[in-house]
């Protein structure tokens, strides 16, 4: 008998030189997002679009990477998997087990952007618009990894499109009877990543808010984010424990709308 469903079976690696051992495509999406990033930092530079030089674009984004890359792991044990780090701390360094926050790799891009505006004596606000304005692409190829992963799944559903994924049955059943779900994490792909993108980058060159409000577009994002995540928190199945009735990713994104607000009623109208 066979399941009128797909069962998820995507290699996680686009070449694989070991059973452990290989290019993966969740590496791939880190590359290639932050690779796009700076494409696009870069031609905002040299457009005169930022006051950013386009020099300083890859210390920038060496200091993005580094913000992403520790907030994210360090957040995804502090926010979600605490008893664990506290329980055996050197998990943190084992990277090849996967473990990433978006909220956590928020947390460290701001540290990064805080650093960068003071060494280089740049806007904090201006730069985190610059930085805003990117940031859905790095999120639109990771939750495509994250797919083809057969990680983060969705909860259990009878839609057409629906998808089974092995990995989230721990009985032993054959795949064809294990619940199809929804793939949330393509959800998240379309609405966090290209929906977001598009938006933001026609906001960033298309309006002056860049100078007559910064801090609006990193405003708008928070707010978009947040607003994508909690309508994607609905289908996607929760890999941590509930806080008063709501997932961990729904509670964090409420509070990532709420500064969201902020950011866009406060932003002075001045130049950055």
């Amino acid at each position: 008998m066979h399941s009128p469903n797909w069962i998820h079976d995507l290699s996680p690696f686009l070449i694989r030189f070991s059973d452990t051992f290989g290019i993966r495509y969740y590496g791939l999406a880190y590359v290639l997002g932050f690779v796009g990033a700076w494409f696009l930092m870069r031609r905002a530079a040299l457009t005169g679009r930022t006051r950013l030089p386009a020099a300083l674009m890859g210390d920038f984004i060496v200091a993005l990477v580094l913000g992403v890359l520790l907030g994210g792991r360090i957040g995804y044990f502090l926010l979600y998997q605490f008893p664990a780090v506290r329980a055996d701390p050197s998990i943190l360094l084992r990277v090849w087990e996967g473990g990433m926050s978006f909220h956590g790799g928020l947390v460290g891009v701001l540290a990064a952007l805080a650093f960068y505006a003071w060494r280089h004596q740049q806007s904090f606000l201006h730069l985190g618009d610059l930085v805003a304005s990117v940031a859905p692409l790095g999120l639109l190829f990771g939750r495509i990894a994250n797919f083809i992963n057969g990680e983060l799944w969705g909860k259990e559903t009878t839609v057409p499109w629906a998808v089974i994924f092995p990995q989230s049955d721990h009985s032993g059943l054959p795949a064809h009877l294990i619940a199809p779900r929804h793939p949330s994490q393509l959800y998240e792909a379309f609405l966090e990543g290209l929906v977001l993108l598009v938006l933001l980058q026609w906001r960033f060159w298309r309006t002056d808010l860049l100078t007559r409000q910064p801090g609006r577009i990193a405003g708008e994002y928070l707010c978009g984010y947040a607003f994508a995540r909690v309508v994607c928190e609905v289908f996607r199945e929760p890999d941590a424990s509930l806080v008063l009735g709501l997932s961990r990713g729904t509670l964090y994104s409420l509070a990532m709308f709420a500064a969201g607000l902020w950011l866009v009623f406060r932003s002075p109208t001045r130049r950055a």
